[in-house]
């Protein structure tokens, strides 16, 4: 079985490389991209901790919040890449620099 601090060293490297996607790239797919990766390091962080806490009890909390957490990042997926298409309509790039146009 893998220890899990070595599952959370793999969690925090997939936080780190959300951050630096998010804060480097100028693509709102990109971006997107590297909302995810930090929101599935956080799962996995809850999977983990859970795990840390009841061990093998039986309980399963953490995984039940996890599923849930994971469909409602689909959900905000869906709905980042519906504004992300109206964007594209509207201006005919996806660039964040080109965002201006939407200000009110």
């Amino acid at each position: 079985m893998i220890e899990l601090n070595y599952i959370l060293i793999v969690s925090a490297i997939m936080m780190f490389a959300g951050i630096f996607g998010f804060l480097t790239r100028r693509r709102t797919l990109a971006i997107l991209l590297s909302i995810e990766l930090m929101l599935n390091s956080a799962d996995i962080n809850f999977a983990v901790f859970n795990r840390m806490l009841y061990g093998q009890s039986g309980n399963s909390e953490g995984f039940f919040f996890t599923l849930f957490s994971i469909a409602i990042t689909a959900a905000e997926s869906a709905i980042a890449i519906a504004i992300m298409v109206n964007i594209y309509r509207l201006i005919k790039d996806t660039s964040v620099d080109k965002l201006t146009k939407m200000k009110w």
